[in-house]
């Protein structure tokens, strides 16, 4: 094989690599914290404030055919979910979530085939004055 062909290969390579490397992305991080595990594909972090508290939500899953839909629709639901699940299990209910107010993320890695979804949302307790 000359140097020039070899050459040519490698550039090749680089640039293949280089692009599909380009192809990854990853939702955004809305907390540096740790998190908690909620289910395989979900982990969340509860932060309070003083008229509720703030739910982040990360939730990824492989998916052999990307469906970023199904992906953004379950990250919704289970954030949702586990607010209210917070609420409960602390006897203080809350207001109704406007999903309009979620602010989401959402990212694939074509290597693993996993499609990641981040979400946040300030949740307030009902009767409690909004800031």
């Amino acid at each position: 094989m000359s140097s020039l062909t070899f050459h040519r290969a490698t550039l090749a390579v680089v640039i293949l690599a280089l692009c599909g490397f380009s192809g990854c992305a990853t939702p955004v991080g809305y907390t540096s914290q740790p998190l908690q595990r909620h289910d395989r594909d979900t982990t969340y972090r509860i932060d309070d404030h003083d008229s509720g508290f703030t739910i982040t939500v990360y939730y990824s899953r492989y998916q052999f055919i990307p469906e970023s839909d199904a992906v953004n629709a379950a990250g919704r639901s289970a954030l949702l979910s586990i607010a209210y699940d917070i609420s409960e299990s602390r006897g203080r209910p809350i207001e109704p979530i406007n999903e309009q107010r979620i602010k989401i993320s959402m990212g694939r890695n074509g290597f693993s085939g996993t499609t990641s979804w981040s979400g946040t949302v300030k949740v307030f307790y009902k009767g409690a004055k909004q800031q």
